[in-house]
């Protein structure tokens, strides 16, 4: 299977720019502030997105059925990323508690609950950076 991670790769990049603009900002009253951050939790949103569609792509090298693997919600797909070695269990939980956060972004846009999420970004920008490699040496072995 040919695949690459550049769709990724490409939503961190975006992130982390969010982000970096966002700290740029002095006054959190200032419409930039929001423009960053909600563009940093929309980023994150996408790029969890992403990751899952990748994982259930990867998941399925491993045999299996692909019809049942498609049937995975995405808590599932991440305890198949550390059964299968392209997460550690403490990246497995971490990346629980990414879409835990990711599922409750999805209702409640409130500004405290906003900057909740944007205290996880630093280390979801490493798990997400680490989850790409990780991905991207599995499908190149495959290739």
């Amino acid at each position: 299977m040919s695949l690459n991670v550049e769709h990724l790769l490409r939503t961190a990049d975006t992130l982390e720019q969010a982000v970096t603009h966002l700290h740029t900002v002095p006054n959190e009253q200032d419409v930039l502030y929001d423009l960053y951050r909600n563009a940093a939790i929309k980023s994150f949103e996408l790029s969890l997105e992403t990751s899952g569609k990748l994982l259930r792509k990867a998941i399925k090298l491993y045999g299996g059925s692909p019809r049942e693997v498609d049937k995975l919600v995405f808590n599932d797909l991440f305890r198949h990323a550390g059964k299968h070695g392209l997460l550690d269990m403490a990246g497995v939980e971490r990346w629980l508690a990414y879409r835990a956060n990711r599922n409750i972004t999805a209702h409640d846009y409130g500004k405290g609950f906003a900057n909740e999420t944007l205290k996880l970004l630093p280390a979801y920008l490493q798990d997400v950076r680490l989850l790409a490699k990780a991905l991207q040496e599995l499908f190149d072995a495959q290739a």
